[in-house]
C-alpha cells in the first residue's frame, strides 16, 4: 500500500475516532463504496477524467448531503485531490486501523475443506484463546492443501497444512532449508 493511502486513512481515523465516529464513519464508507461498485454512474462520475472537476464535486455533495460530515468531507477531498481510484485501497487501511483499535485481528483461514460453521468457530476460538485477540475472519478453501489450514494475519502466515509439512520434508531432504 503506498504511504498516501496511508496517510488519508490515518488523518481520518484520527478525525473519526476523535469524534467517536468511528463504526458511523466505517459504515459509511463501506456504504459507499457497495454504491460505486452497484452503479456504474456513481463509478463513472468519480473516476472519469472527462467529468469536469467542479461538476465532480458539486454531483459528490448533492449524493452525500444526508452522510456523516467527516465521511462528506473525506470524500470530497480524496476526489478533489485526484485519488478516488484508491479509495478501496484507503478504506481497506482504515478499517484496518479501526480494526487494531477495536483489538480485532483480521484473519484469512485457508482450509483443504469446506468447515462446517460450528468447525471453523472452534478452531478460530482456539486461535483467539491462544492470541488473546478477537478475530474477524474471512474463510476460503483450497484443495492443494490435501489436509489441515493455512492462517494469514497481515503480513504473517501461519501453515499448519499438510502441503505445507511435505514442502517443509522436501527442502530438508534436498538440502535447501538450511541456513
Amino acid at each position: 500500500m503506498a504511504v498516501v493511502q496511508k496517510i488519508y486513512a490515518n488523518a481520518l481515523f484520527e478525525a473519526a475516532k476523535q469524534k467517536r465516529h468511528l463504526d458511523e464513519v466505517r459504515s459509511e464508507l463501506r456504504e459507499f463504496l457497495e454504491s460505486v461498485e452497484q452503479i456504474p454512474e456513481l463509478r463513472e462520475l468519480l473516476l472519469s477524467p472527462q467529468v469536469d472537476p467542479a461538476h465532480k464535486l458539486g454531483a459528490l455533495a448533492a449524493i452525500l448531503a444526508d452522510a456523516d460530515e467527516l465521511v462528506r468531507n473525506f470524500l470530497l477531498l480524496v476526489t478533489e485531490k485526484g485519488r478516488a481510484a484508491e479509495l478501496d485501497e484507503i478504506v481497506r487501511e482504515f478499517d484496518a486501523l479501526v480494526a487494531a483499535e477495536e483489538g480485532v485481528l483480521d484473519v484469512e483461514l485457508t482450509t483443504a475443506v469446506e468447515l462446517s460453521e460450528s468447525e471453523a468457530q472452534r478452531l478460530l476460538g482456539q486461535i483467539e484463546q491462544v492470541s488473546r485477540r478477537r478475530l474477524r475472519a474471512s474463510r476460503r478453501v483450497d484443495p492443494g492443501l490435501i489436509g489441515g489450514f493455512v492462517l494469514r494475519a497481515g503480513s504473517h502466515r501461519a501453515d499448519a497444512s499438510v502441503r505445507g509439512r511435505l514442502e517443509g520434508l522436501r527442502r530438508q531432504l534436498t538440502g535447501s532449508g538450511r541456513s
